[in-house]
């Protein structure tokens, strides 16, 4: 029996990011990436990996289109590669570029499999970077949304769902203001204007993504959203919440949503010298079709002392909680909370979960198999907080679980394993875990069961 029944055309996805898996980082006319650059620079990137391999998807793509099909994925929410596309980041357009996104594509058709394409998962080409200082300069807003053009074109007769940009906060922040991303850049006060031209940017996608994929184009932006809580009443903590909770769920969500910026930053490092040119909230409040909330867990101001498994915050640790291998607080309640609040306060058409998951430290068992038990029970009351919101009322229509495969993850390389196909680097070889076996069976049943025990 299934008790917890999702509505009829609920999609189940999963997701992955182009310089996560792809590799090929120097074939086929593919220009170097700000990824590229950073990930060849020591000590940027734990062991001085790279996505120069990877998971090797762009050979393999054929094999993984299968095994989403043999896993019974209804949709597969990936990112397209800027610099494979325009290598220069401008200019000449790369056809074997976009032929591979081609192939990838009619792929995932044959298998039915819907694709979802992101635009930008943070692999800008880096001759922007060395031209201009990438997002910082006003030039990027006219040349993301002529690569928006270019892709869509190509592929609008078939790809029905865009979005403009992924998690747009993350790398804002920890690119261009604290440096522990790509570009590595440590100026606190140009983030405020980079992340401006980000939103000016979509806002002037959007419309070319639906008059290139036709009429019933879906086009929205993904963010990631960490409810902040305050661990006291005490005014001190609840003052650091409210600028804390603009910081990271509200900085992007209301410019787009609402077309104005939080009060609570008006103080903040580069706010004061923001350029905003006339017309430009309108362009970023361009309506969108769906949000895409991309939750991990939550953050509790408390303890301004406590260093923050994110890196860009402040949290107190709870005690008895249990974390994931990247230290985060597995707290399922916060995606019930993150979803309703979306709804309640901002009531966006559609809402999916862009990306839901957890780093656990996998190994192959002596039986061939990975045992992650703990990822499968992370999912199933992900999955539980999901029903419910919809249950409320939450217009909550896909769930992309993070990730398909195990990837490259970011400065921490390829110690943190989030897939649910578990990958063998050296050789490629995939795996299937439990937890994609449980996925399976959730996806058969649109729904799960009661029991824990039940599988």
């Amino acid at each position: 029996m299934t008790d917890y029944q999702f509505p009829a055309g609920f999609v189940w996805g999963s997701a992955t990011a182009s310089y996560q898996i792809e590799g090929a980082a120097r074939e086929d006319g593919r220009g170097e990436s700000i990824w590229d650059r950073f990930s060849h620079t020591p000590g940027k990137v734990a062991n001085g990996d790279t996505g120069d391999v990877a998971a090797d998807h762009y050979h393999r793509y054929q094999e993984d289109v299968a095994l989403m099909k043999s896993l019974g994925l209804q949709a597969y929410r990936f990112s397209i590669a800027w610099p494979r596309i325009l290598p220069d980041g401008v200019g000449p357009i790369n056809e074997a570029g976009l032929a591979f996104y081609d192939r990838l594509v009619d792929a995932l058709l044959e298998a039915d499999i819907a694709p979802y394409v992101t635009l930008y998962h943070w692999d800008l080409p880096q001759a922007l970077q060395d031209r201009q200082g990438g997002w910082v300069s006003r030039a990027i807003v006219e040349q993301f949304v002529h690569y928006a053009d270019v892709v869509s074109r190509r592929l609008g007769d078939r790809v029905r769902y865009w979005t403009t940009f992924n998690e747009p906060r993350i790398f804002v922040t920890h690119g261009y203001m604290n440096g522990q991303h790509a570009p590595g850049l440590t100026d606190e006060a140009s983030g405020p204007q980079a992340a401006h031209h980000v939103l000016v940017a979509h806002g002037m996608a959007v419309p070319v993504l639906r008059q290139n994929a036709g009429p019933d184009a879906q086009v929205g932006i993904v963010y990631a959203l960490n409810p902040v809580e305050a661990a006291s009443d005490n005014p001190e903590v609840m003052a650091r919440q409210r600028v804390l909770d603009a910081q990271v769920n509200r900085w992007f969500v209301e410019p787009v949503l609402l077309g104005s910026y939080p009060d609570e930053l008006a103080d903040a490092p580069g706010f004061s010298a923001l350029v905003v040119e006339p017309g430009d909230m309108d362009l970023i409040r361009t309506p969108v079709d769906f949000v895409g909330a991309n939750y991990y867990s939550r953050i509790i101001v408390g303890n301004p002392q406590a260093q923050s498994a994110l890196p860009d915050l402040e949290d107190s640790e709870v005690e008895a909680a249990e974390y994931t291998a990247m230290g985060w607080e597995i707290y399922p309640q916060g995606l019930y909370n993150t979803l309703k609040r979306l709804h309640d306060r901002y009531h966006p058409p559609a809402i999916y979960v862009t990306e839901n998951g957890a780093a656990f430290d996998d190994a192959i068992a002596p039986d061939g198999r990975v045992h992650d038990e703990r990822r499968v029970a992370y999912l199933r009351d992900h999955f539980r907080m999901a029903w419910q919101a919809i249950q409320d009322g939450v217009p909550l229509r896909g769930y992309f679980v993070w990730s398909l495969m195990d990837n490259f993850e970011w400065a921490h390389g390829f110690d943190k394993r989030f897939g649910i196909v578990y990958v063998d680097y050296p050789t490629g070889e995939r795996t299937v875990k439990d937890s994609a076996d449980f996925y399976q069976q959730v996806i058969a049943r649109n729904g799960l069961p009661a029991s824990r025990t039940e599988r």
